[in-house]
């Protein structure tokens, strides 16, 4: 199950269900066009993957996109466009949280572990920037 997080037809995060992807083969849920891509590889034992290399070619990438892996407990995320408060979502263990568009923002809802992948050469300064939280008395959960 992929589930499209869309605010003013922008895509702004997808979420999917880790265990739906367990077919043959190789099957990548991103679009090609989007700087970070996810895909799932299912290979049974002596599946040869003949070798090759990824060729250096310039990449312009404007900002940070990241996945982060659900691995125990869930969390909140609070979806932000222009620093406005938009909604929020549940994120649970063994899930997959895509995060492409807009600013974002945690709350943990329960103990939580998760694996976090993102571009790199990672620069703090350059890359990120806080702003104030909404109100925990505005938080819409979207399904």
């Amino acid at each position: 199950m992929i589930q499209k997080i869309l605010y003013k037809k922008k895509l702004l995060a997808m979420i999917v269900q880790e265990n739906k992807f367990y077919k043959p083969g190789v099957k990548f849920i991103t679009p090609n066009n989007l700087t970070l891509q996810l895909g799932f590889m299912h290979h049974k034992s002596q599946t040869y993957i003949k070798p090759h290399t990824h060729k250096n070619y310039l990449r312009k990438i404007k900002k940070t996109t990241e996945i982060l892996l659900i691995k125990k407990g869930s969390l909140r995320v609070d979806f932000y466009s222009k620093k406005k408060y938009l909604f929020s979502k549940v994120v649970n263990k063994g899930k997959i949280l895509i995060l492409l568009e807009g600013s974002h923002g945690f709350k943990m809802l329960e103990n939580c572990s998760m694996l976090e992948i993102k571009q790199g050469p990672f620069n703090l300064a350059m890359d990120k920037e806080r702003f104030d939280k909404v109100n925990e008395k505005y938080i819409k959960i979207r399904k």
